[in-house]
């Protein structure tokens, strides 16, 4: 029987089934941070329970970190206590910890694949939604609750019940100046925030297969403002070679074996999905956000829509836009690029080439968060750190940053903020901050102008 990608990848790792009910699926590689685990680490010294396989947890500092003078205590007690509390968890219990400084430190989705930990057919799981970022490597990857760390810590399994199969597809050229932040966000805007919910969703067409690693982690990250429970990308060569050499992917003859197996992977032809979408590359444009779910998304050349509907009125209300309004010239004094959606060197390479010779505008405030320490030296090794300071832009230190706001990186009340990162909810930056969602290149242009511009007329 034809299979797809998700289903040989969930088949094999299915430990035990109720007929027509949950399964017992087993898990590679469990991801930790120091905002969902220590409920879960309580809960099994309570009950007594050890931690059932440490070697294939792997932990990081990334949510409540500062972003300044990370070798100076942490000012902030909540924040300075979880993480303490993290490194006390992972010594007692014997797991791999990245934290504060440390030369791998990052945000849990950039770390693992950087480090070769996040490899094709795996089964990953993280206390936090954006775990399908991993997905980019032909991977089931989500995020979890509280009590299923705990229930992942103590066996290594979760019961789950296996999700439909969904597939978008997109064919054709990008147009110049259209990133992947913006076909993730072209697709949300079109299916709606809900499209996914209930399924997993595989991303298949020539668009997807032509972008970079870092591209597809982009798109892959996003599936859950589409609702659903993960998304997947086949893995290919670009994948193989992405992984080769990494600091923890397999080496030389086991490595070929393993990419003998990857290639197995795909969804054979005949495979049926049960939904599925298809959209055409030449549509996308560069997108932006107008309203305070992904789902309110529109090209910057568009005017916002004029539905008539009450929850889209109150977000309206909330964002201070109107109806039938056009976006651009919109002053910004904000700017943030960062976030596990967009914090790779690719997205830092895009800004600097936009960047590079022009001055930041003297009303924005621009945050520059690398997604690890890795990236960090990468920016200052190519050049790039010198590019953004002689723009008068900050480069700060790895970190989740402003993208939720958990740490000292807030969007004062009131403002706008054009952000790299991937949810636009009331008050996700800061207490009534303003976001609008679009790619690095988008954040970039955003900084240098003030204002939003219509970034596709510069470049054609």
């Amino acid at each position: 029987m034809a299979k797809t990608l998700f289903d040989k990848v969930w088949d094999a790792h299915v430990v035990d089934a109720i007929e027509n009910g949950p399964q017992i699926l087993y898990i590679d590689k469990h991801l930790i941070h120091e905002v969902t685990s220590p409920q879960a680490f309580n809960e099994l010294k309570q009950r007594n329970i050890p931690v059932f396989r440490p070697d294939q947890i792997v932990a990081t500092a990334d949510h409540n970190t500062p972003t300044l003078n990370q070798h100076l205590p942490i000012k902030d007690e909540l924040s300075r206590n979880q993480l303490e509390q993290l490194s006390k968890n992972c010594a007692e219990n014997n797991i791999t910890l990245y934290e504060l400084g440390h030369k791998y430190n990052g945000i849990v989705h950039v770390i693992a694949p950087e480090l070769g930990i996040t490899q094709p057919g795996m089964t990953i799981v993280c206390g936090d939604s954006h775990t399908s970022t991993h997905g980019a490597f032909g991977t089931i990857a989500f995020g979890i609750g509280t009590s299923q760390v705990a229930q992942v810590f103590a066996s290594q399994s979760l019961l789950l019940t296996k999700p439909k199969s969904l597939r978008v597809n997109v064919n054709g050229k990008l147009n110049k100046g259209v990133l992947p932040k913006d076909v993730i966000l072209y697709i949300i805007s079109q299916v709606g925030t809900n499209a996914g919910t209930g399924y997993f969703c595989e991303y298949a067409g020539d668009v997807f297969e032509n972008m970079s690693m870092e591209g597809r982690m982009t798109v892959c990250n996003m599936s859950i403002e589409m609702g659903a429970r993960g998304g997947m990308i086949a893995p290919d060569e670009t994948t193989f070679n992405y992984i080769k050499g990494r600091e923890f992917a397999p080496k030389g003859e086991e490595f070929d074996k393993k990419v003998a197996y990857w290639k197995t992977l795909p969804s054979d032809k005949e495979a049926k999905f049960d939904k599925e979408y298809t959209f055409k590359a030449e549509d996308i444009e560069p997108m932006i956000t107008f309203g305070t779910n992904p789902g309110m998304g529109m090209s910057v050349s568009e005017t916002i829509p004029k539905t008539n509907d009450t929850s889209f009125e109150k977000s309206l209300d909330y964002m201070g836009f109107k109806k039938g309004e056009s976006l651009i010239n919109k002053p910004i004094n904000y700017v943030f690029l960062g976030s596990c959606t967009n914090s790779r060197i690719e997205d830092f390479r895009e800004a600097a080439k936009y960047i590079k010779g022009k001055k930041k505008a003297e009303n924005v405030t621009a945050w520059l968060v690398p997604g690890s320490k890795q990236v960090e030296a990468q920016i200052i090794d190519e050049g790039l750190k010198s590019i953004f300071e002689d723009a008068g832009f900050e480069l700060r230190q790895p970190g989740c940053s402003a993208c939720l706001a958990m740490n000292e990186d807030k969007i004062p009340q009131g403002e706008y903020c054009v952000s790299t990162s991937n949810r636009n909810f009331e008050g996700r930056q800061g207490q009534g901050a303003k976001t609008i969602l679009a790619s690095p290149l988008m954040a970039a242009a955003t900084a240098i102008e003030g204002k939003i511009i219509n970034i596709s007329q510069q470049l054609n």
